[in-house]
């Protein structure tokens, strides 16, 4: 195994790896946390698992040969069939894979802007994605007649796309690509602002959803190697187009499910000095008498009498979280109420 080799496992590893993570963490916070698994967060449940077989697909290519010259195959015709099948199987992955986690994008997106010419943009470039995107996927599919003809052409007969032609289907979907996830990298930008959170909350969200301009810029530095397609060397050629295509994957995946993972710090908080309370109790705490659930109103009354004739009644509107994916991203309260009594006697 060449360092060609090697490169392409450590990228795909660290890749797949850290968006593996961050759409767990996503899971947890949206099923566990807010209890809104929405269907923005099943379509990148849905990337992820291609994503997965991309990198599998990746790993065991790169066993049987990515990045490897022809001469290496000279003894292992074996391995040849094996590296180019997985390749095949690898293309079309990471071509679903991308194509799914921006539709994912634009679905959370347009769940927050009430923006009318950002949902125009948002759906033109999600029709765009899946329009081009689409077509390259055929094309790559069906790139051979007989379609195993791309893995067995030592030993079968067949035809394949005309080299040249793949490679101008491979510029334009990149380039639509690349529009693709600057723009979802950047309108985040200006629909964040004029969500009502503090500043420092809006910079923090704004930077993690334009991390999808990483995966833009993987895509232009991916370009100039789209040649390779070909180059009759070509998975030595393609190497770059492998380890650019994970980081893109992986960035865009990764980015996105960043943005959701913001209560869960609220969680772990509240868990944590949850647990403080009750391991040590201060000398002046004192439970809670009666906490009820009535409607949408969540009340606390003070019943302990430790106060001298003081009582205290918290009242408050409590948001709902039905199980669908339409919160704001920092939930809104509509306020406290809080009401003290006094009992005084006269001798």
């Amino acid at each position: 195994m060449n360092y060609r080799s090697e490169s392409i496992i450590i990228a795909t590893a660290v890749s797949v790896g850290i968006s593996l993570i961050s759409m767990c963490l996503r899971c947890f916070v949206r099923l566990r946390v807010v209890r809104a698994f929405g269907k923005d967060d099943a379509t990148m449940v849905v990337a992820m698992i291609f994503n997965l077989a991309f990198a599998i697909c990746t790993f065991a290519g790169a066993k049987y040969g990515f990045g490897q010259q022809m001469t290496w195959f000279m003894d292992k015709p074996g391995y040849l069939r094996y590296a180019l099948l997985y390749w095949w199987l690898g293309q079309n992955f990471y071509l679903v894979t991308a194509i799914i986690a921006k539709i994912s994008i634009a679905m959370t997106l347009l769940r927050i802007t009430p923006n009318k010419i950002h949902t125009v943009i948002l759906y033109t470039i999600s029709a765009s994605t899946i329009l081009v995107g689409t077509m390259f996927v055929l094309v790559s599919i069906f790139e051979c007649t007989p379609v195993d003809f791309f893995w067995n052409r030592l030993t079968k007969s067949g035809k394949c796309v005309d080299p040249n032609a793949l490679v101008g289907i491979a510029y334009t979907a990149s380039v639509v690509a690349a529009v693709a996830d600057f723009v979802l990298g950047l309108l985040p930008c200006f629909i964040i602002w004029n969500l009502q959170m503090n500043r420092r909350t809006k910079i923090a969200l704004a930077g993690i959803m334009g991390l999808g301009c990483i995966a833009g810029a993987t895509v232009i530095a991916r370009i100039p190697y789209l040649s390779a397609y070909k180059h009759a060397d070509f998975l030595h050629a393609t190497h770059a187009v492998s380890i650019c295509s994970n980081i893109e994957t992986g960035v865009g995946i990764t980015a996105s499910s960043l943005a959701t993972l913001r209560p869960i710090f609220r969680f772990l908080r509240d868990t944590t000095s949850g647990s403080r309370s009750r391991k040590r109790p201060t000398e002046n705490s004192y439970p809670l008498s009666s906490v009820a659930n009535n409607s949408d109103k969540h009340h606390w009354v003070d019943k302990t009498g430790g106060y001298h004739g003081m009582s205290t009644t918290i009242t408050g509107r409590q948001p709902s979280m039905q199980n669908v994916s339409t919160e704001s991203i920092t939930p809104l309260y509509q306020g406290m109420k809080v009401e003290r009594s006094f009992q005084v006697e006269v001798a």
